[in-house]
């Protein structure tokens, strides 16, 4: 047996099909259009306050900080208070997604567009967050280049709380959801959990390692009632 057909077979027998079994194209058509959630763990499936809560909770263990905030408006000057605090210059590489870009960004220096790797700061929008880790989802796209989210050394991610969701399979749904009434997919989407980390090193945490040093999250808590 060679080490393809050996590769092959341990995915065969982990799916539970036989050598010889095969799916016709109905099959496979039916099973990408209806596609079956995987394992859900039960520590997200809470009302949604409880996993705003969590969502904030799971994020700063893994490193990432959190402020809440109760309008999109309110973003800029959250951004120049982040930047203040941690004495930086206010000029940031910032997303072009039409959330951010419909906001005042007067009393700081803004660029748009790809990061080159010269940034010190980017502010993207998120496309939602899992509460069960505290996890990010970033979509690539024209208005969210992904150089943002792994070139500058401080990474301000901003993300609504009604797009907080209890797990990954209900962001992958709702992809699913959009990309077939707007034609819409992404061609890459990055889970995110806190700054970029390593401890290979003598088991030490090191943050910055390979991407952003810092994660601050601005969850959007507007109140639409």
């Amino acid at each position: 047996m060679s080490t393809r057909d050996y590769i092959l077979g341990r995915i065969r027998w982990s799916l539970g099909r036989s050598a010889f079994e095969r799916e016709s194209e109905e099959q496979l058509a039916k099973r990408i259009a209806e596609p079956k959630a995987n394992l859900i763990p039960k520590r997200g499936q809470l009302d949604h306050k409880a996993q705003l809560s969590l969502f904030v909770k799971m994020a700063k263990e893994v490193n990432a900080t959190v402020s809440r905030i109760k309008s999109l408006e309110n973003v800029p000057r959250a951004v120049a208070k982040y930047l203040k605090d941690h004495e930086l210059k206010t000029s940031v590489r910032l997303a072009s997604h039409e959330a951010l870009a419909a906001l005042d960004w007067s009393k700081l220096e803004t660029v748009s567009g790809a990061s080159e790797g010269r940034d010190m700061v980017s502010v993207v929008m998120a496309y939602g967050g899992a509460a069960e880790t505290g996890s990010l989802a970033l979509l690539s796209g024209p208005d969210s280049p992904t150089t943002l989210n792994f070139l500058p050394d401080y990474h301000i991610v901003v993300v609504k709380a009604e797009e907080i969701v209890g797990d990954y399979e209900a962001i992958y749904a709702r992809m699913r959801r959009e990309s077939n009434s707007v034609d819409f997919m992404p061609r890459a989407m990055n889970w995110v959990s806190g700054p970029s980390r390593t401890a290979d090193i003598e088991q030490t945490l090191l943050l910055g390692a390979h991407g952003p040093r810092s994660l601050h999250i601005l969850l959007v808590e507007e109140d639409h009632g």
